[in-house]
Protein backbone atom coordinates (compact mmCIF):
# COMPACT_ATOMS: atom_id res chain seq x y z
CA UNK A 1 0.00 0.00 0.00
CA UNK A 2 1.43 3.33 -1.11
CA UNK A 3 0.30 6.77 -0.02
CA UNK A 4 0.73 10.34 -1.18
CA UNK A 5 -0.50 13.71 0.07
CA UNK A 6 -0.85 16.28 -2.72
CA UNK A 7 0.05 19.15 -0.40
CA UNK A 8 -0.27 22.80 -1.36
CA UNK A 9 -2.54 22.21 -4.35
CA UNK A 10 -6.33 22.59 -4.13
CA UNK A 11 -8.24 20.01 -6.16
CA UNK A 12 -12.02 20.22 -6.47
CA UNK A 13 -13.50 16.77 -5.97
CA UNK A 14 -16.45 16.38 -8.35
CA UNK A 15 -16.76 12.60 -8.49
CA UNK A 16 -14.85 12.26 -11.76
CA UNK A 17 -11.71 11.37 -9.78
CA UNK A 18 -13.33 8.12 -8.64
CA UNK A 19 -12.07 5.97 -11.51
CA UNK A 20 -9.54 3.21 -11.97
CA UNK A 21 -5.89 4.21 -12.03
CA UNK A 22 -6.63 7.77 -10.83
CA UNK A 23 -3.65 7.68 -8.44
CA UNK A 24 -1.32 6.42 -11.16
CA UNK A 25 -2.54 8.58 -14.06
CA UNK A 26 -2.74 11.82 -12.06
CA UNK A 27 -0.20 11.41 -9.24
CA UNK A 28 2.26 8.67 -10.30
CA UNK A 29 1.22 6.30 -7.50
CA UNK A 30 0.85 2.78 -8.88
CA UNK A 31 -0.82 -0.24 -7.28
CA UNK A 32 -2.83 -0.43 -4.07
CA UNK A 33 -2.83 3.17 -2.94
CA UNK A 34 -4.29 6.03 -0.96
CA UNK A 35 -4.04 9.59 -2.26
CA UNK A 36 -5.01 12.62 -0.19
CA UNK A 37 -5.68 16.22 -1.20
CA UNK A 38 -7.58 19.29 -0.02
CA UNK A 39 -10.18 21.26 -1.89
CA UNK A 40 -13.87 21.94 -2.43
CA UNK A 41 -16.40 19.19 -3.04
CA UNK A 42 -19.04 19.61 -5.72
CA UNK A 43 -20.55 16.30 -6.80
CA UNK A 44 -23.56 16.87 -9.03
CA UNK A 45 -26.31 14.31 -9.47
CA UNK A 46 -24.76 13.03 -12.72
CA UNK A 47 -21.54 11.98 -10.91
CA UNK A 48 -23.12 10.40 -7.82
CA UNK A 49 -22.14 6.74 -7.41
CA UNK A 50 -24.59 6.12 -4.55
CA UNK A 51 -27.90 5.41 -6.30
CA UNK A 52 -29.87 6.32 -3.17
CA UNK A 53 -28.36 9.81 -3.25
CA UNK A 54 -28.87 10.00 -7.01
CA UNK A 55 -32.57 9.10 -6.72
CA UNK A 56 -32.94 11.71 -3.96
CA UNK A 57 -31.01 14.22 -6.13
CA UNK A 58 -28.81 14.83 -3.07
CA UNK A 59 -25.81 16.73 -4.41
CA UNK A 60 -22.69 16.71 -2.23
CA UNK A 61 -21.27 20.18 -1.60
CA UNK A 62 -18.58 21.50 0.73
CA UNK A 63 -16.42 24.61 0.54
CA UNK A 64 -13.39 22.59 1.62
CA UNK A 65 -12.71 18.98 2.47
CA UNK A 66 -9.77 16.70 3.08
CA UNK A 67 -10.25 14.05 0.37
CA UNK A 68 -8.88 10.52 0.31
CA UNK A 69 -9.11 8.16 -2.66
CA UNK A 70 -8.22 4.53 -2.04
CA UNK A 71 -7.70 2.04 -4.87
CA UNK A 72 -7.38 -1.69 -4.27
CA UNK A 73 -6.50 -4.32 -6.86
CA UNK A 74 -7.53 -7.93 -6.30
CA UNK A 75 -10.35 -7.00 -3.93
CA UNK A 76 -14.08 -7.45 -4.35
CA UNK A 77 -16.70 -4.87 -3.39
CA UNK A 78 -17.73 -6.68 -0.19
CA UNK A 79 -14.15 -6.61 1.14
CA UNK A 80 -13.72 -3.01 0.01
CA UNK A 81 -16.80 -1.95 1.97
CA UNK A 82 -15.25 -3.58 5.05
CA UNK A 83 -12.00 -1.70 4.34
CA UNK A 84 -14.03 1.52 3.95
CA UNK A 85 -15.47 1.06 7.43
CA UNK A 86 -12.02 0.25 8.85
CA UNK A 87 -10.80 3.46 7.21
CA UNK A 88 -13.53 5.42 9.00
CA UNK A 89 -12.31 3.90 12.29
CA UNK A 90 -8.78 5.13 11.48
CA UNK A 91 -10.14 8.65 10.81
CA UNK A 92 -12.13 8.55 14.07
CA UNK A 93 -9.04 7.40 16.00
CA UNK A 94 -6.90 10.21 14.55
CA UNK A 95 -9.44 12.93 15.40
CA UNK A 96 -9.87 11.55 18.91
CA UNK A 97 -6.07 11.39 19.32
CA UNK A 98 -5.78 15.05 18.30
CA UNK A 99 -8.89 16.09 20.28
CA UNK A 100 -9.44 13.55 23.09
CA UNK A 101 -12.36 15.52 24.53
CA UNK A 102 -14.51 14.76 21.46
CA UNK A 103 -16.90 11.86 21.19
CA UNK A 104 -17.36 10.78 17.59
CA UNK A 105 -19.88 8.17 16.53
CA UNK A 106 -19.74 6.04 13.41
CA UNK A 107 -23.01 5.12 11.73
CA UNK A 108 -22.40 2.87 8.76
CA UNK A 109 -20.00 4.70 6.45
CA UNK A 110 -20.18 8.13 8.08
CA UNK A 111 -18.89 9.90 11.20
CA UNK A 112 -20.96 12.26 13.35
CA UNK A 113 -20.56 14.48 16.41
CA UNK A 114 -23.55 15.31 18.58
CA UNK A 115 -23.77 19.00 19.47
CA UNK A 116 -26.20 20.99 21.55
CA UNK A 117 -28.07 23.34 19.20
CA UNK A 118 -30.34 24.91 21.81
CA UNK A 119 -30.50 24.22 25.51
CA UNK A 120 -31.60 20.63 26.00
CA UNK A 121 -31.71 19.79 22.29
CA UNK A 122 -28.93 17.99 20.50
CA UNK A 123 -28.29 17.33 16.85
CA UNK A 124 -25.93 14.98 15.00
CA UNK A 125 -23.57 16.94 12.77
CA UNK A 126 -22.01 15.06 9.88
CA UNK A 127 -18.21 15.08 9.49
CA UNK A 128 -17.77 12.85 6.43
CA UNK A 129 -19.01 11.65 3.08
CA UNK A 130 -17.93 8.26 1.84
CA UNK A 131 -18.60 5.77 -0.93
CA UNK A 132 -17.09 2.49 -2.11
CA UNK A 133 -17.46 1.18 -5.65
CA UNK A 134 -15.87 -1.09 -8.23
CA UNK A 135 -14.24 -0.52 -11.60
CA UNK A 136 -13.36 -3.18 -14.18
CA UNK A 137 -9.83 -3.54 -12.72
CA UNK A 138 -10.06 -2.38 -9.09
CA UNK A 139 -12.24 -1.23 -6.24
CA UNK A 140 -12.29 2.36 -5.02
CA UNK A 141 -13.17 4.37 -1.93
CA UNK A 142 -13.67 8.11 -1.66
CA UNK A 143 -13.74 9.58 1.82
CA UNK A 144 -14.15 13.30 2.36
CA UNK A 145 -13.91 15.01 5.75
CA UNK A 146 -15.28 18.51 6.03
CA UNK A 147 -12.63 21.11 6.71
CA UNK A 148 -15.25 23.87 6.51
CA UNK A 149 -18.88 23.49 7.58
CA UNK A 150 -19.99 26.61 5.71
CA UNK A 151 -22.81 26.31 3.13
CA UNK A 152 -23.24 22.53 3.32
CA UNK A 153 -26.65 21.12 2.37
CA UNK A 154 -26.98 19.19 5.66
CA UNK A 155 -25.87 20.07 9.22
CA UNK A 156 -22.12 19.45 9.41
CA UNK A 157 -19.00 20.11 11.43
CA UNK A 158 -15.57 20.58 9.95
CA UNK A 159 -12.01 20.15 11.14
CA UNK A 160 -11.77 23.96 11.45
CA UNK A 161 -14.75 23.95 13.86
CA UNK A 162 -12.94 21.33 15.94
CA UNK A 163 -9.57 23.15 15.83
CA UNK A 164 -7.95 20.10 14.26
CA UNK A 165 -4.76 20.96 12.31
CA UNK A 166 -5.66 19.75 8.81
CA UNK A 167 -2.22 18.89 7.39
CA UNK A 168 -1.26 17.00 10.55
CA UNK A 169 -4.60 15.18 10.45
CA UNK A 170 -4.14 14.14 6.79
CA UNK A 171 -0.63 12.80 7.38
CA UNK A 172 -1.71 10.84 10.47
CA UNK A 173 -4.68 9.35 8.59
CA UNK A 174 -2.48 8.33 5.66
CA UNK A 175 0.04 6.62 7.93
CA UNK A 176 -2.65 5.03 10.10
CA UNK A 177 -4.48 3.55 7.11
CA UNK A 178 -1.28 2.29 5.47
CA UNK A 179 -0.26 0.66 8.78
CA UNK A 180 -3.66 -1.07 9.06
CA UNK A 181 -3.46 -2.42 5.51
CA UNK A 182 0.12 -3.65 6.02
CA UNK A 183 -0.96 -5.22 9.31
CA UNK A 184 -3.77 -7.10 7.57
CA UNK A 185 -1.34 -8.43 4.97
CA UNK A 186 1.15 -9.50 7.64
CA UNK A 187 -1.57 -11.18 9.72
CA UNK A 188 -2.69 -13.14 6.67
CA UNK A 189 0.84 -14.34 5.95
CA UNK A 190 1.91 -15.42 9.45
CA UNK A 191 -0.61 -18.14 10.32
CA UNK A 192 -0.54 -21.77 9.33
CA UNK A 193 -3.56 -23.48 7.88
CA UNK A 194 -5.73 -25.79 9.98
CA UNK A 195 -7.51 -28.96 8.98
Amino acid sequence: MKGKYIKGRKITYDGSQLHSLYAYSEHDVQGDSIVAFRGPCRVGVENLVDMEDRKDRAEIVSEEMAHFIVELYGSDLDRTIVVQRLFLCVVKDVIEELKPELFISRMGDDLYIEVEVVEGEEENRKLTVSVATASPVSTLIHLGINVSSENTPVPTLGLEDLDVPVDDFILKVLQGFINEMKGIEQARCKVKGVT
